[in-house]
């Protein structure tokens, strides 16, 4: 591997940011895609550059011939990660569960009291107001948003920055009468239904969960349903 791809390569990797090898299996020449777009090293067509796209949505790797030329993609994502808005009682459970299923989990919640480590232990917080707190986590194709404290206030500026984002899991908290009333109010702020429909809710797979453990066993399993048929 020439020495600039491998200096970028593992920056990029340090930096969390996805990016494709993309290695010419004839000449052995070499490129970084990145998911913004840049290229670095051998030049790309239009086509290879989609398929970087693909590969790194589907998370793995592709060998491509064409006219006599086999490239092999080998996507590098950064972690899977985990937005919950709002530290209630069901987000506890969540948060274990998600880290079994290898998220990275943020807790966000302006609400001290119940954002705290011995209630969230070994996850991060950001004690800030959801719309300012996920404008700085800068949601991508790795991250899912998880909206639950079933208040206006906090779940639908979160909703508002998810939908502008590249998550690829928007979900929310909440009764059918509920998730009407948020579709009006997205609806009045300039959201088509076509735009809501990113927004799984009532949250969670329909398995009858009552207990906010079967509600986070819901919500974990629709996510991870969302991420893998993505790929199909």
């Amino acid at each position: 591997m020439q020495k600039e791809i491998l200096q970028r390569l593992n920056l990029a990797r340090q930096e969390k940011q996805a990016v494709v090898l993309i290695t010419d299996l004839s000449s052995g020449e070499q490129s970084l895609h990145f998911l913004s777009g840049l290229t670095i090293g051998s030049e790309l067509t239009v086509g290879q550059k989609e398929t970087s796209i693909k590969v790194l949505e589907n998370n793995k790797s592709h060998s491509q011939k064409k006219d006599g030329t086999e490239l092999f993609f080998n996507p590098f994502n950064p972690p899977l990660r985990m937005v919950v808005i709002g530290a209630v009682h069901i987000s506890q459970p969540l948060a274990s569960l998600a880290r079994l299923c290898n998220y990275q989990v943020t807790i966000v919640d302006p609400r001290q009291a119940f954002a705290t480590e011995k209630r969230f232990p070994n996850t991060e917080l950001i004690a800030e107001w959801p719309d300012k707190a996920l404008t700085k986590l800068e949601l991508d194709l790795r991250t899912a948003v998880v909206a639950l404290t079933h208040d206006p206030k906090l779940d639908d500026p979160a909703l508002k920055i998810a939908l502008q984002s590249d998550a690829f899991y928007i979900g929310e908290l909440g009764s059918h009468k509920t998730q009407e009333a948020r579709k009006n109010r997205l609806r009045e702020d300039g959201f088509t239904d076509q735009q809501q429909q990113r927004i799984h809710g009532p949250i969670g797979l329909n398995i009858g969960a009552q207990s906010p453990v079967e509600i986070a066993v819901a919500i974990i399993g629709q996510i991870t349903q969302t991420l893998h048929r993505r790929k199909d």
